[in-house]
């Protein structure tokens, strides 16, 4: 089998080609596909818990100490005591950075209108049960012992 050929070269070939595309847009702003995700994740009234961001990105907690580190001087986002847990850290966007947010979500909104304009609903449903099938399949306990023993 080819490489080419594989579920996952055409699942992280696609991913780099979005990728490229979210960090060349992003650039235009002054920004990164990846500060955008973090925006698109802290909710525009009630700011975000520095904790919960991490996982809904499938990040780890270093990565995104960066990125926020970066955001807070780029003056995207600014941090406060959480009002109900003292002990907890939100996040909240500035004017900045709700301006930022709206211009990623616009920018995914275009790209998924896009690609629905050019993918006929019946192969988009299909393209959904599939990655549906390969992210169950890798959430269940047994894929490793299952992969091991084929």
């Amino acid at each position: 089998m080819k490489r080419e050929e594989t579920i996952d070269h055409q699942i992280k070939a696609t991913w780099h080609a979005i990728s490229r595309m979210y960090n060349q847009q992003a650039a235009k702003y002054g920004g990164t596909m990846s500060v955008g995700y973090v925006l698109l994740n802290i909710n525009t009234e009630e700011g975000a818990q520095a904790t919960k961001i991490a996982p809904q990105m499938g990040l780890e907690a270093r990565s995104l100490t960066r990125i926020l580190k970066s955001m807070e001087e780029k003056e995207l986002i600014y941090r406060a005591p959480d009002t109900v847990d003292k002990r907890s850290v939100r996040i909240f966007l500035t004017d900045k950075g709700i301006e930022m947010k709206s211009r990623a979500r616009e920018t995914v909104l275009k790209f998924n209108e896009v690609m629905i304009e050019r993918i006929p609903p019946a192969k988009l449903n299909v393209f959904f049960e599939v990655l549906q099938i390969i992210n169950k399949t890798i959430d269940s306990n047994n894929i490793y012992e299952v992969v091991a023993n084929h």
